[in-house]
């Protein structure tokens, strides 16, 4: 590679990784980043007592370093508590293990910056990647500033979660596809090293995230148009060395997805998952449809868009402005990416990954509709198609580019629009990457440290906090608001009740908040947090604040002040 591209790529993975380490660790912990972090140690969250008020101190124990904890203790958990592969998990294990603690509690600093660490080197992997598929650099290096200033990106990497891994996943067996399409087209033979990395990469992202499985069926339908057409043409041309080896890709990729199937018809049952099963898409089938939209457009472009932080007109204006900004630029890149179609180094190549983008999409929506999974609800998931997407923008925009003749005496002449709207594309990208960055879009996960504001504001007395059990997710979401009230001056030893919706004696989360309220010395000021059941507690002199009740950063709250 020539060293102005090379040192082009080390500006941009710059870029990327400021925007994914400035306020890396300024937000409390979200719920699934708790499970991350609790599970890496190899704790349980079953430790965490249920049905009476315990310290911050006790509900934070989860997140202590756990020296006698090893792998076996990481994996074990996963296969019992959560609904999600160890791969992950074991490396966070190991990761942690070399930053220090503060007050015995593990740095979340720390643990967003592995998942941060690998969205950068997402980075030159899609430069690679995109250079791989088109053999242009143009279009790699346009590849890699998208993913730089990605919001949809950004977003990932600022979680302390395993999605950025699983990006890095996506792209490897991607570049695997396209080298395998390329030997079969060329009649050649798939280098059996090839098979091996295929089969190694597959087998790692299935023990990354099971929705891995995805990629695999996407991969797997962008192959059958190659398959029919040699079926049709001469059949015994699918029993040739090169489909042989393909066939051997496939078993391989299937024993490594076997290998998990208790664990993953396990999720079905999982009471952490029945959200995704709650949605009736076939009722409100446009709200799939809108929400994906809005998955597909922060790929690239995000405006300022935040419910928390804007009023609703400007949000409405900046969902204007983004469709108005991709009714302009649609065309010209697709008429970019037909042009490289029609090349014929590239042709192979473009029609694959539109294959894979629209087989990956198809099976989002078969789940959503079908199956009555809706895979829509969490901009996260998204990430099955997210390199792809990527991929074939920076196909279009670089043959723009190409076909453009820039010059600084014609920068502003007709003749090269082309560059220039290369330029103001990727400039709304960078704007949309600091947006990202400053969780100012509607790319947001649970908020606790909106809902801690609130807590300190309305707080005039010793605090306590309820929520309703079901099951460790609400133990996630309580340490996400302990975790933010920890250091605060004005919060002195806050308490915390998790009551069980129905407990071993029968008796509900009123019950057992009713029972529980009178254990405890006053004044006090108690706030029910997503607390579930009517509560009536005018008897035990506990009065409701009708100036603090409402919903904050995805945690509903109601403010009781509870005096002698």
């Amino acid at each position: 590679m020539p060293f102005p591209h090379f040192w082009l790529l080390l500006v941009w993975v710059i870029v990327g990784t400021c925007l994914r380490l400035i306020h890396l660790g300024m937000l409390p912990p979200w719920t699934d980043e708790c499970a991350t972090v609790v599970f890496s140690l190899g704790n349980s969250f079953y430790n965490v007592p249920l049905n009476q008020f315990i310290s911050l101190q006790t509900l934070m124990e989860p997140l202590q370093l756990n020296p006698s904890a090893g792998i076996n203790n990481v994996i074990d958990l996963l296969l019992t508590e959560s609904t999600h592969p160890p791969l992950f998990f074991v490396l966070t294990h190991l990761w942690l293990k070399l930053f220090p603690t503060a007050d015995g509690l593990v740095s979340i600093w720390a643990a967003r910056f592995l998942s941060a660490g690998l969205g950068v080197l997402a980075i030159p992997a899609i430069f690679y990647f995109a250079k791989f598929t088109s053999k242009s650099l143009i279009v790699a290096q346009i590849a890699a500033v998208m993913m730089a200033v990605s919001p949809f990106g950004i977003f990932l990497s600022l979680q302390a979660r395993h999605y950025t891994l699983i990006t890095l996943l996506i792209i490897a067996t991607l570049s695997c596809f396209i080298r395998a399409l390329r030997s079969i087209d060329r009649e050649g033979i798939i280098p059996f090293w090839l098979v091996l990395v295929w089969i190694g990469v597959n087998c790692l992202g299935v023990a990354s995230h099971y929705f891995f499985v995805l990629t695999l069926a996407a991969m797997a339908i962008a192959f059958s148009p190659l398959f029919w057409s040699d079926w049709r043409q001469d059949r015994s041309m699918l029993g040739k060395s090169q489909w042989r080896r393909l066939y051997l890709v496939a078993l391989g990729s299937l024993i490594g997805c076997l290998v998990w199937l208790p664990s993953l018809m396990a999720v079905r049952e999982s009471s952490p998952t029945d959200w995704i099963y709650a949605s009736n898409a076939a009722e409100k089938w446009l709200e799939p449809i809108g929400r994906f939209l809005l998955w597909l457009m922060s790929t690239a472009i995000l405006l300022p868009s935040s419910l928390y932080d804007f009023p609703l007109g400007i949000i409405i204006v900046a969902g204007i402005l983004t469709l108005v900004f991709w009714f302009w630029s649609l065309p010209p890149i697709w008429r970019g990416l037909r042009l490289q179609q029609q090349q014929s180094e590239q042709r192979g190549s473009v029609i694959a990954l539109v294959n894979y983008l629209i087989a990956a999409i198809a099976l989002f929506f078969g789940f959503t509709y079908f199956l009555g999974m809706d895979l829509t609800l969490a901009g996260r998931f998204q990430f099955v198609y997210f390199p792809v997407v990527i991929v074939l923008i920076a196909f279009g925009l670089g043959k723009i580019w190409e076909q453009s003749n820039l010059t600084s005496e014609t920068w502003f002449s007709a003749t090269d629009y082309g560059r220039r709207f290369v330029v103001v594309f990727l400039a709304v990208g960078l704007f949309s990457g600091v947006v990202a960055n400053l969780k100012r879009g509607y790319l947001q996960n649970h908020r606790p440290d909106l809902a801690i504001a609130q807590i300190a504001e309305g707080s005039t007395a010793p605090i306590a906090i309820a929520t309703t059990y079901r099951h460790h997710g609400q133990t996630g979401r309580m340490i996400g608001l302990a975790w933010g009230l920890r250091n605060l001056t004005n919060i002195n030893t806050p308490q915390f009740l998790l009551a069980s919706e129905a407990d071993a004696l029968g008796l509900k989360s009123s019950q057992i908040l009713s029972e529980q309220l009178a254990t405890i010395k006053r004044p006090l000021d108690l706030w029910l947090v997503n607390f579930r059941g009517d509560v009536e507690l005018e008897a035990q002199n506990c009065l409701a604040d009708s100036q603090y009740q409402g919903m904050s950063g995805q945690y509903k709250y109601k403010l009781y002040r509870c005096r002698d």
